[in-house]
C-alpha cells in the first residue's frame, strides 16, 4: 500500500508527469493503467486526448463503442474522423427492381430518429430499395442522430480533424457514401454542445467535400448552422487540386469560396493544394475563367445559373496566412495583403507561382496599372534591406514585421527583380 502511495505521489509531480508522458509510447502508458486504479484516473485524460476514428457500419451504432466513448469521451481535445474513398463507399444506380429502370434519390437529413412505422427515406418505396441496394456503410452514414451522441460526449472537443482521402477522378461528380457522412458529422457538429472547438483541419479531402460542409445553405441546414462556423479561430484545408484550364467546369472552385467565407473569425488559415498546382482560392472573384458568366458568356456546367461575380474574401481577424502549391500573381498577392493589412501579422507562400495566362487576360481587359511580372531570380539582401526600409516608411512598423516573417519564398514572389521592386513601392496597391 505504501509504495502504490509513492507511485501516485510521484506521477503528482508535474514535471515527472510531462518527462513520463513525453517519452512512453501509448502502448506503455496503456499498461501503466493497470498498475492500480488511480493510474487509471490520472493516465486516462494523457491517452483519450486525442483519438482517431476510422468510421464503419458499427462505429457509433454498436451500444459497446458507444458505452466506452461515454466513459473517455470527456477527455478528447482533438478527433480525427477517416473515411477513405474505397470500393465500399461507392454507391451504385438505384433500379427499379421490376422494370429495371433508374430512381431518383432526393436526400432529405433527418436530424431527429424516427418512429418504427416512418419511413427513413422520403417514401416507403424509396426506403425499401435503398435497404435491399445499398450496404449497411451508407445507413450508418445517414444516421444522423449516432453522430450528434457521439459528439455530445465529448463536450471538450478544440480540434476536428477530417480526412478522407483516396477519391479517383472519374468519381468527383458522384456522391459517395463519403458525402453522406460528411453531412451527417457536419450537422452533428451545429448540433452538439461544442463550445470549445476552434480548430477544423480537411486533410486530404475532395474538391465535393466544400459542398457537404459548407453550412448554408446546405444539407440540413437551419438558420443556426453558422454559428458553429464563427467559433472557428484556425482553418487548414489540404484539398485535392482539380483542372483549371479553359473550358473545365469551374464549380468546385465557386463552392470552395462559398465555404471559405464562411469562417468570419479566422485567425489562421493554411491551405494547400495536393497534387498539380490550382489556382489561387483567396482570390478567385479576380479570375476570368470564374467570371466569364458574369462578362456574358455562358457557363457550360449550367447555362441557367445565375451569373452573379464572386465577392472578395475578407477575414476582419486574419493573423496568419499560407498558400502552398498555387497560381498567384503578384497583383493578387499585394491585393490579398493590402486588405488584410490591419490584422496580417505574417503571410507564407511555398511552391506559388505566376499564370501567364492571367496576365494576358489582365492586360487585354486593362483593369488596373499594377506590377504582375514574376522573375525567377531572387534579389539580393541589400535590395530586399532597401525594400523593407522604404515600406517600413510608407506603413510603420506594422508592415514591416509582416515583411520579416514572410519566408524567402514570398519576397521573391513579392520583390521579384530590382525593376519589379521599383514598380511596386510605386505601385498604388500599397498606396
Amino acid at each position: 500500500m505504501a509504495s502504490e502511495q509513492g507511485l501516485i505521489l510521484l506521477w503528482k509531480t508535474k514535471r515527472i508527469q510531462q518527462v513520463l508522458t513525453s517519452h512512453l509510447a501509448n502502448n506503455d502508458l496503456a499498461a501503466c493503467r493497470l498498475v492500480c486504479r488511480k493510474f487509471a484516473v490520472y493516465l486516462g485524460p494523457v491517452l483519450f486526448a486525442d483519438i482517431e476514428v476510422h468510421f464503419r457500419s458499427s462505429t457509433f451504432n454498436r451500444p459497446s463503442r458507444m458505452v466506452a466513448l461515454e466513459r473517455i469521451g470527456e477527455h478528447v481535445q482533438t478527433m480525427t474522423f477517416k473515411i477513405s474513398h474505397d470500393r465500399e463507399t461507392v454507391l451504385p444506380p438505384i433500379l427499379d427492381p421490376i422494370i429495371g429502370t433508374e430512381q431518383t434519390f432526393i436526400y432529405k437529413p433527418q436530424r431527429c430518429q424516427l418512429g418504427g412505422n416512418s419511413p427513413r427515406y422520403g417514401s416507403r418505396q424509396m426506403t425499401e430499395l435503398l435497404v435491399k441496394q445499398y450496404p449497411p456503410l451508407f445507413h450508418a452514414s445517414t444516421n444522423i442522430p449516432s453522430f450528434i451522441q457521439a459528439l455530445t460526449m465529448m463536450s471538450g472537443l478544440q480540434h476536428l480533424r477530417i480526412s478522407c482521402e483516396g477519391q479517383v477522378a472519374s468519381h468527383r461528380y458522384r456522391r459517395s457514401v463519403v458525402d453522406y457522412a460528411l453531412i451527417s458529422l457536419r450537422m452533428a457538429i451545429e448540433q452538439a454542445p461544442l463550445k470549445y472547438l476552434h480548430t477544423l483541419s480537411l486533410l486530404s479531402v475532395h474538391p465535393g467535400a466544400a459542398l457537404y460542409l459548407r453550412p448554408a445553405p446546405g444539407f440540413g441546414a437551419s438558420p443556426a448552422s453558422c454559428k458553429r462556423c464563427s467559433q472557428i479561430r484556425k482553418l487548414t484545408v489540404h484539398m485535392t487540386s482539380f483542372g483549371h484550364e479553359p473550358g473545365q467546369p469551374t464549380d468546385h472552385l465557386k463552392l470552395l469560396h462559398a465555404y471559405l467565407g464562411s469562417f468570419p473569425s479566422l485567425q489562421i488559415l493554411v491551405f494547400h493544394w495536393e497534387g498539380e498546382r490550382g489556382l489561387s482560392p483567396l482570390s478567385l472573384p479576380t479570375e476570368p475563367s470564374l467570371n466569364s458568366a458574369a462578362k456574358g458568356k455562358p457557363a457550360q456546367a449550367c447555362p441557367q445559373r445565375c451569373a452573379l461575380p464572386l465577392r472578395l474574401l475578407k477575414f476582419q481577424h486574419l493573423q496568419q496566412m499560407e498558400l502552398v502549391n498555387a497560381t498567384m500573381d503578384a497583383s493578387q498577392v499585394a491585393s490579398f495583403i493590402q486588405e488584410h493589412r490591419s490584422s496580417l501579422r505574417e503571410f507564407n507562400f511555398e511552391n506559388v507561382v505566376g499564370s501567364e495566362e492571367w496576365k494576358q487576360g489582365q492586360r487585354n481587359t486593362d483593369t488596373v496599372d499594377v506590377p504582375i511580372v514574376l522573375s525567377p531570380a531572387g534579389v539580393s539582401q541589400k535590395q530586399l534591406q532597401m525594400a523593407i526600409c522604404a515600406l517600413q516608411q510608407q506603413k510603420g512598423p506594422r508592415t514591416l514585421r509582416s515583411l520579416a516573417k514572410a519566408r524567402s519564398r514570398t519576397r521573391e514572389l513579392l520583390l521579384g527583380s530590382p525593376d519589379h521592386m521599383k514598380r511596386l513601392l510605386r505601385s498604388s496597391v500599397f498606396s
